[in-house]
């Protein structure tokens, strides 16, 4: 993986977090990212180009009037203020190449000098166990702060850990050899045809990040929520609030937060939103 800065950009060296979308069910985690680069005015400072992501080009997803300036596959944006870096990916990686792009992401993640990496991601509502809808929308996360995923900061939020987590699943610790630099038997994960019902949380994609970054000895902390197919605006909604939580990013007036800012690509894919704001 390659960091391409724009004419005269770089990483911020305040920026020490890291927020980035796994692709799941419903695109939640890119439309969150998009709604953090558009609601804090996040700057793109380049590009990252990685063979294991498909290719795609688009207009600007952040400006109503078109300005030459081509969206693609992974763009890298720096809010200094906010002491974060976003990463958006707007295409999927290759299939059977997760690994390796995680791989490259944690490489990157530790050459830009990151310290907290914050995965947005969803997960498929009909396999939800413990169906609970009596408080909203439900965050629940996973965080590298303890070996069983907890962490006592997101606990204090009201979030819950992904009770599915078990590091001794046998997909789970199949990640962790890979991401410690061991010599992990290509068999160790079962083929998509032959995944069993506990396989299903390992073999996403926030997983494989998860694991990378954490070998790395990088703090991550993975936001998620249950989704279906559809227009998802409001998950995202709830999941960009989550992350700005984490962070300890607050809301003014002056727009460094403030009330959101919706980006222009979901005016054209869903129409108005809905009437929220933050906190």
């Amino acid at each position: 993986m390659e960091f391409l800065p724009g004419k005269g950009k770089a990483v911020h060296g305040d920026c020490t977090a890291l927020v980035l979308p796994a692709l799941s069910i419903g695109n939640v985690g890119q439309l969150a990212v998009d709604l953090l680069v558009s609601t804090l005015r996040a700057e793109r400072i380049g590009f990252l180009d990685d063979p294991n992501v498909l290719p795609c080009v688009g207009n600007d997803a952040y400006g109503p009037v078109p300005s030459g300036e081509l969206a693609l596959p992974l763009e890298a944006y720096d809010s200094p203020s906010n002491a974060a870096t976003l990463v958006q990916q707007r295409s999927p990686v290759v299939k059977g190449m997760m690994i390796e792009f995680a791989k490259n992401l944690a490489d990157f993640a530790v050459s830009s000098g990151k310290k907290h990496i914050v995965v947005l991601s969803s997960l498929d509502f009909g396999r939800w166990q413990r169906i609970d809808t009596s408080s909203g929308l439900q965050t629940y996360y996973l965080s590298s702060s303890s070996s069983d995923g907890s962490d006592d900061q997101c606990e204090q939020f009201g979030w819950k850990r992904l009770p599915e987590f078990n590091p001794d699943q046998r997909c789970w610790k199949y990640l962790s050899t890979l991401a410690e630099g061991g010599n992990a038997a290509q068999e160790g994960l079962p083929a998509e045809d032959d995944l069993e019902e506990d396989d299903y949380y390992p073999s996403l994609p926030f997983a494989a990040l998860f694991s990378f970054f954490k070998a790395k000895g990088l703090k991550v902390t993975c936001l998620l929520c249950y989704c279906s197919e559809g227009d998802n605006m409001s998950d995202a909604f709830h999941l960009a609030e989550a992350a700005l939580k984490l962070l300890g990013v607050r809301t003014n007036s002056s727009g460094h937060g403030g009330d959101w800012i919706i980006p222009y690509s979901w005016k054209t894919l869903y129409g108005p939103p809905p009437d929220i704001s933050i906190f």
